[in-house]
């Protein structure tokens, strides 16, 4: 599966290091299932702003059952944290 995102309104970082983006930024993610297991993650990122040519990270994850799912919030123009529950402040 190839996922494209574009249309950003430049005023993220790419991620906690503050690695630059602005709204030039193409981010594409091609998810691969090798088998049952496992998943492959390749991100491009294309941002002609700050950087002269396109760079790849990839990264992989793997089947754990029986685990609970990290939940992560983004709260960038948050407005429903009243919906979600006591443990959102």
């Amino acid at each position: 599966m190839v996922v494209e995102t574009r249309g950003l309104n430049g005023k993220q970082w790419l991620d906690h290091g503050g690695l630059p983006a602005s709204d030039k930024l193409t981010v594409t993610e091609r998810f691969r299932r090798p088998n049952v297991g496992r998943l492959d993650i390749e991100i491009t990122i294309n941002d002609p702003t700050y950087y002269t040519k396109p760079w790849t990270a990839t990264t992989n994850a793997r089947l754990t059952p029986d685990t609970e799912l990290f939940e992560f919030v983004c709260n960038e123009n948050e407005k429903s944290s009243a919906h979600m529950g006591p443990q959102i402040k």
